[in-house]
């Protein structure tokens, strides 16, 4: 009997989201999430929502944050490891695809609707260009994404780890704190939720005072209320700092297909960040602001880009069309 159903993930440092894609039309349902600090394995895991859905599956693709070469995957900002090959075995899967978790991201943008998407500037996304997709939650993820021969094909990297560089006053006052506390500043350190903590207290520390002992949601919370004079700077640079981000990877490829921010913390405080000086940072590359100026970035508002495009990408692998 033919199956109408496969299995897809996306997991990430803090959870775990399992859900069943239909492959005829890429529809995502029966999404559960779990904590991967309450499971040992995420082996375990799929075993449960297997076993709670009752839905036989025979082909699965996941996406994990974490760079994926080869057979051992071992995550980034979690415990959890495994052999692809073994847990295929283990799960009686025929197929089993493990992913890069912006890979999955990236694949979403062809099949995201206009419901699905914020823009935020720029002009009409130019068809055949690149696209690029970043987005922070427990760390930055990078990706790209190119069309050829009626194929989409994702460009993953760990563009989340380049160094982070200054272009301020600030900037350089909180870098250097951080760099006193770290080494190695990569942007990763800033534009993910650890990162909102590192630059409240880069910017308290550097102002000669003791910073409390906050977390990312507190720090958010705080500058929404408008109750913390602190925590409201420590968000609009973040905002900033998200727009000089993404206009390097605009300009590293020359994205005029469009940029995308996905990730589980922007969507936190959207109105703030429309408002913020994210788009003008986008484009604040002396010479080459007009270069940027017509480019379009998109705040992606589909609650989860990452199953969805783990199904796209299961789905082109099996020879289906997305667009």
């Amino acid at each position: 009997m033919q199956q109408t159903h496969a299995l897809v993930g996306d997991v990430g440092g803090t959870n775990a989201r399992l859900a069943l894609c239909e492959l005829a039309s890429g529809a995502i349902s029966h999404s559960r999430t779990f904590s991967g600090a309450d499971h040992p394995s995420l082996e375990a895991v799929i075993r449960l929502y297997l076993e709670e859905t009752d839905q036989a599956v025979s082909q699965a693709c996941i996406a994990i944050a974490c760079p994926v070469q080869g057979d051992w995957v071992a995550m980034t900002n979690h415990s959890w490891e495994f052999s692809i090959e073994e847990m295929r075995h283990n799960l009686g899967l025929e197929k089993l695809f493990v992913i890069n978790d912006f890979t999955a991201v990236s694949m979403a943008i062809p099949v995201l609707a206009e419901s699905d998407r914020i823009q935020i500037g720029g002009g009409e996304p130019q068809a055949g260009k690149p696209v690029a997709i970043y987005g922070a939650g427990t760390g930055l993820g990078v990706a790209h994404l190119i069309q050829a021969n009626g194929e989409w094909i994702s460009l993953p990297g760990e563009g989340g780890h380049v160094d982070f560089s200054s272009n301020c006053e600030e900037e350089d006052a909180v870098l250097q704190v951080m760099r006193g506390e770290l080494g190695h500043v990569s942007a990763e350190r800033f534009l993910s939720g650890p990162g909102l903590v590192n630059l409240y207290r880069g910017l308290v520390k550097s102002d000669g005072r003791e910073p409390e002992a906050l977390e990312p949601k507190e720090i958010t919370e705080r500058a929404l209320a408008d109750s913390c004079l602190d925590c409201r700077r420590t968000l609009s640079l973040f905002c900033v700092l998200m727009g000089r981000f993404g206009g390097n990877l605009a300009l590293n490829m020359g994205t005029f297909g469009g940029v995308y921010i996905a990730g589980g913390i922007v969507p936190r405080f959207q109105e703030f960040f429309l408002g913020s000086g994210f788009r003008v940072a986008f484009e604040d590359k002396g010479r080459f602001k007009s270069y940027l100026h017509p480019i379009p970035v998109f705040l992606i508002t589909h609650e989860g880009p990452g199953l969805l495009g783990a199904g796209a990408y299961l789905r082109q692998s099996l020879g289906y069309r997305l667009c």
